[in-house]
């Protein structure tokens, strides 16, 4: 097929460099520069694994041998044909974040000193990593925008999407910070206090924590933990710098995004709890005092009993903190109202969300994220209880009908949700008000794969790196994509890249992307990269969950997943793939000139 004229490319550039302020001689040199893989630090390259094992011992990260690109047959039905990398072109090149848990570790309002009552059920409560997150998710943009050339084939990344948990209690302060480091803007990760730690990390009654700067005697210094001092003070002090996303990017809402801590309905009591200058550094007082009167919330005696108890003055086990209104928690349509805040660039306004969704309270969208690969952002998230989701019908019936319409014109799918479909199993309901019919995993696979040209469903929330294939019955079929996350061990993203094989088969590359800090932490070493760096080895010594897990098998990471083409790809012509390259790349070059 013929490709862009030189007429179509110097007017193609000339609009570009008008549209985003550039100089048109400038962009076009540019634009005109042959594409070819680029050499961009990914797993490809270099992976980060754990030291020897030792039982119940703290162990550090090394640098390990990349991992290459391995083919996969389960949906495709066969082996592919062995040239197919000499006639490949690109279709798409996106960036896929997922999970990054941006967290006010100080706040009142978190649950951390629950793992002092049950270590097992509330792990997530409580990170040794927990005042790192905006330092991981920095340095993970900044691995983003290294890799926004293609490893495979130097195609310009087109989009961005996130996947949900973003913030990871819906504080207003935490989706603002998410937010900034996405956009670019710089972040200080503190509240209450300017410069000051207050919180269960530095209180010697919480036992139950990892404290840096004396462990002995919590659990974390029996397991090895290094003593740490002047770590929490850098890590509330320090302004993280971030270069943003030179892309489009668009987000959905993950649990954390909807129920407090990602499982629990908020209460009034909750939310004064956020902003007021009181915190438990145990869990008894904090139990008695609130979760007693959470349970109870519906009766009005004891509304007005628990609101006198929350309202307690300073006590056993309780600690007086300076009181901070930024840390209010989301109500209704503010996490959708929020993005629509974000700045036009990289954009989109809105992130996928428009003014639609505020008005009508509808909480997923649909945008081209090029002008052939169409995203479906789902909600799947239950806004009762549980940390699980499900798909409401009304969306169910919303999604068939646009892949419906995709088909009849010839776009590639992909279905954009946090839930994936081992966890798409919650049933919980309201007990007053109206319900609806919730589709779980069985029935979303098996009405995905009637649409050929939904291709991929790419979600999160498990922290794991999992691909799974999905086949007809018959032929055909798509993949499921899981990316792990940056507030867990291996806090790893992901590339993902649509190609046309030209011979009826497609292939969809995906690439697991490490941040950019050191794999082997420097002593001492409390800079902005240095704290990315600490978070990573922390969260690698998990010791209640399994880290090494949390990688996936080399099935699950750095594969090229094959099935038939949807539709006849050769309908798309080389010279429109060429004139959509032309427009990222100059965005590209554009988010250059302006960081």
């Amino acid at each position: 097929m013929a490709g862009i004229s030189r007429r179509g490319f110097l007017s193609a550039s000339a609009g570009l460099a008008a549209a985003l302020g550039l100089p048109q001689q400038s962009l076009a040199a540019r634009l005109a520069q042959p594409t070819k893989p680029a050499d961009v630090p990914t797993t490809l390259e270099q992976t980060i694994r754990l030291t020897s094992p030792k039982y119940r011992q703290y162990r550090q990260l090394t640098s390990g041998s990349g991992e290459p690109y391995l083919p996969r047959f389960d949906v495709l039905g066969r082996a592919a044909r062995p040239g197919r990398a000499n006639s490949r072109r690109t279709i798409a090149y996106l960036g896929h974040l997922s999970d990054m848990h941006i967290m006010d570790a100080q706040s009142p309002a978190r649950l951390d000193i629950m793992v002092g009552q049950d270590p097992s059920l509330w792990a997530g409560s409580f990170r040794p990593q927990d005042t790192l997150t905006v330092n991981v998710v920095a340095a993970m943009v900044q691995a983003m925008r290294a890799a926004q050339f293609s490893p495979l084939t130097g195609a310009p990344m087109m989009a961005a999407f996130n996947t949900g948990d973003s913030a990871d209690m819906i504080s207003a302060l935490e989706l603002k910070w998410y937010i900034d480091l996405l956009d670019g803007l710089p972040v200080t990760p503190n509240s209450g206090k300017p410069g000051v730690y207050e919180g269960v990390q530095v209180w010697a009654e919480s036992t139950f924590a990892y404290h840096p700067e004396d462990p002995t005697g919590d659990p974390y210094g029996d397991y090895g933990f290094p003593t740490l001092p002047g770590m929490l003070q850098s890590a509330v002090s320090q302004t993280v710098e971030s270069v943003g996303l030179a892309t489009p990017w668009y987000a959905v809402y993950g649990n954390h995004d909807t129920d407090f801590l990602g499982t629990l309905v908020m209460s009034d009591a909750l939310r004064r709890f956020a902003v007021g200058d009181r915190k438990a550094a145990v869990w008894q007082p904090f139990a008695a005092n609130f979760l007693g009167g959470w349970a109870n919330e519906l009766s009005p005696v004891n509304q007005f009993l628990h609101n006198i108890r929350v309202n307690y003055g300073i006590q056993s086990g309780v600690k007086s903190v300076t009181a901070d209104p930024q840390r209010k928690l989301l109500e209704g349509v503010e996490f959708m109202q929020a993005h629509l805040q974000s700045p036009d660039r990289p954009g989109p306004v809105g992130h996928g969300f428009t003014q639609d969704n505020i008005d009508t309270g509808k909480t997923y969208w649909v945008a081209d994220l090029s002008p052939h690969v169409r995203a479906f952002g789902l909600d799947t998230c239950n806004q009762v209880a549980g940390p699980d989701g499900a798909v409401p019908e009304d969306q169910f019936n919303w999604l068939r009908a646009g892949l419906e319409q995709a088909t009849a014109e010839n776009k590639l799918c992909l279905v954009l949700s946090h839930h994936n479909s081992t966890t798409l199993e919650n049933e919980a309901q309201p007990v007053v008000g109206p319900t609806q019919r919730l589709i779980h995993a069985e029935e979303f696979v098996a009405m995905l794969q009637e649409y050929p040209n939904c291709v991929a469903w790419m979600n999160g929330h498990t922290h794991i790196n999992t691909i799974i294939p999905h086949p007809k019955p018959g032929g055909g079929g798509f993949w499921e994509v899981t990316t792990a996350s940056c507030i867990d061990f291996p806090q790893q993203q992901q590339l993902v890249e649509l190609v046309d094989n030209r011979d009826g088969t497609m292939s969809i590359f995906t690439t697991s992307l490490d941040h950019t800090s050191s794999a082997d932490w420097t002593v001492s070493d409390y800079s902005q990269e240095g704290l990315a760096s600490l978070s990573r080895q922390l969260s690698a010594n998990d010791w209640i969950e399994n880290p090494p897990m949390r990688l996936g098998s080399p099935l699950d990471r750095n594969c090229e997943l094959l099935l038939p083409a949807p539709f006849d790809l050769s309908v798309i012509a080389d010279a429109d793939l060429e004139k959509a390259a032309m427009a990222a790349k100059a965005r590209i070059v554009a988010g250059e000139v302006s960081s």
